[in-house]
């Protein structure tokens, strides 16, 4: 009976091992589809100011799929005000399933990180306090929380932050049926005043390493 109830956990250990073995991305398949990517996010994955391209290198690869699959949904990227995020959506349709967005994101999540250099001014004072409703989530450092659904913040460009905290604050982010998490992220956009607390909170986040 022992020998058959071990049997028995190995057998469903392995269906679960191989399960999640042919859910994994493949990163070196990834990295031939992140092609398409470069141009606008670099080699490096740290992205590019001038083209409006977020830094994604070192991003969590959940949030990377969910974000990707947001964008060929038209969850992301399809409100007419969302110039860049209209521009990144044909990008995500070149992904023809969930197994080539898995790739893509091991093949961006393992990207080393560099230091990036804050581009906004703003009170990181001021920003440490509007910064307490978010780190429920978010983390104190800014960190994230996958049980939470909530992406790091930390090691991204404060100009790309600004421009989300607007996004959301305006509905142009947030809105859209089906988009759950972003409908929640919403309300804590809508909080900061003005742009003076907007930009506040992203010179704080700079702060974190």
């Amino acid at each position: 009976m022992k020998n058959l109830l071990v049997f028995g956990f190995t057998f469903t250990l392995g269906i679960v091992l191989a399960f999640n073995a042919n859910a994994a991305g493949n990163a070196a398949k990834g990295k031939a589809a992140y092609a398409v990517c470069l141009a606008c996010h670099g080699a490096d994955g740290m992205g590019n100011k001038d083209l409006n391209s977020p830094k994604i290198a070192g991003l969590s690869a959940w949030y990377l799929e969910r974000q990707l699959k947001n964008f060929k949904a038209g969850l992301r990227g399809a409100n007419p005000k969302d110039n860049f995020g209209m521009q990144m959506r044909p990008m995500a349709l070149t992904l023809p399933n969930d197994q080539a967005i898995a790739d893509m994101a091991a093949y961006v999540s393992n990207m080393p990180e560099k230091k990036i250099s804050s581009n906004v001014s703003g009170d990181t004072n001021a920003g440490k306090a509007a910064y307490m409703l978010c780190q429920a989530c978010h983390g104190a450092n800014g960190g994230g929380n996958k049980a939470l659904n909530a992406p790091r913040l930390a090691g991204q460009h404060d100009w790309y932050l600004v421009r989300q905290l607007k996004n959301f604050k305006a509905g142009i982010r947030g809105t859209k049926t089906g988009d759950t998490y972003g409908a929640q992220m919403r309300p804590m956009a809508m909080t900061l005043a003005n742009d003076e607390t907007v930009n506040n909170v992203a010179a704080y986040i700079a702060t974190f390493k």
